[in-house]
């Protein structure tokens, strides 16, 4: 029963990190280089769409390695999944203080509202974005590990 845990949890983690780093690295950029408003509202409708479901991964995913942590705790690895754990931790602690405040602003912009600094608040969502990915890539690679 650990072992399907280990194996649902990581899966679970790695298409929340893939779903991210798609945000980052991919759809953001198609957005960005999109005429006129398209991009902004784009934005929007994203950070709507994905406002409602993150909170609800993040979270699950931290209970499902909170879960995995206790109950292998004598296994071989658990130091690994408790290491990962933190780091999942850190990235909804991240997301509550950096991200959502931003995202909770852009998601109501519309070309009509939008404030004369919405661009630079796009790009400071944004770096705070590559950070967090790169916690739960951390935190991916450790569940990983532990695996093995």
């Amino acid at each position: 029963m650990l072992n399907a845990l280990e194996v649902f949890t990581t899966v679970v983690v790695g298409l929340m990190v893939g779903v991210e780093f798609s945000v980052a690295f991919v759809i953001n950029r198609i957005l960005n280089a999109l005429p006129e408003d398209s991009g902004q509202l784009g934005r929007a409708h994203g950070g709507r769409m994905l406002g409602a479901l993150m909170p609800f991964w993040y979270i699950g995913s931290l209970v499902l390695v909170a879960v995995w942590a206790a109950a292998g705790w004598h296994h071989p690895g658990a130091g690994l999944v408790v290491t990962a754990g933190a780091l999942l931790v850190l990235s909804v602690i991240m997301s509550l203080l950096l991200l959502v405040p931003i995202n909770n602003r852009g998601k109501t912009w519309t070309p009509e509202n939008r404030p004369e600094d919405w661009k630079e608040q796009m790009n400071r969502w944004d770096r705070y974005h590559y950070v967090r990915v790169a916690v739960i890539i951390a935190a991916f690679a450790l569940l990983a590990a532990a695996l093995a």
